[in-house]
């Protein structure tokens, strides 16, 4: 019984660690399917919504770890961000909304739960957003020197927050609608 036991246990880390990458690589192709805007250096990615997936099918912890280990990948050099790879890409326009990746899925994932429930689902990833844009404003706004006005950090929301708002609330209604079909594909 102990050995079944163990095979199972060890079944279920090679499906987590599987899973795991799946969704940081599909972070990678969210990275490229993307396009930008003339008045800011912050494209719109695919990204946002492979985060708010991976938190609500994968939950808290391992979201957060399927996100270290993009971050992980694209600051060795592979080129797997919207702007490139390597640190120098982690320290341009962009680096917030990428270090805010993993705890974003954490939010989704905590909020969410394991139900699928849709409107704790669709919070969750409403959740998943804003903290995305917290850490994604505050490095933009320290990156851009807007700082110490009212009039210049209204400015840096406006190139960094305002002009996503209603593509990641879209995003993020598509990934808590396909979040119940992608957990019920992942337990089988």
């Amino acid at each position: 019984m102990k050995v079944r036991a163990i095979a199972l246990s060890r079944r279920r880390v090679a499906a987590d660690l599987a899973a795991m990458t799946l969704f940081a690589a599909l972070t990678a192709v969210g990275a490229r399917l993307s396009f930008h805007l003339s008045f800011t250096p912050v494209p719109v990615t695919g990204q946002v919504f492979c985060v708010l997936l991976a938190g609500a099918a994968l939950g808290p912890w391992l979201g957060f770890a399927s996100l270290v280990e993009y971050l992980v990948a694209g600051a060795a050099g592979l080129p797997i961000f919207a702007h490139g790879g390597g640190l120098a890409a982690m320290l341009g326009p962009t680096a917030g909304y990428l270090l805010g990746y993993p705890f974003a899925a954490m939010v989704v994932g905590l909020v969410s739960g394991r139900g699928n429930n849709r409107w704790r689902l669709l919070a969750g990833c409403g959740a998943g957003v804003v903290t995305i844009y917290v850490f994604g404003a505050s490095w933009f706004v320290l990156w851009s020197g807007f700082t110490g006005k009212q009039v210049a950090l209204m400015a840096a929301l406006g190139q960094s927050v305002f002009p996503f708002i209603a593509i990641d609330a879209a995003k993020a209604g598509l990934a808590a609608a396909v979040t119940p079909r992608v957990r019920r594909r992942l337990a089988s």
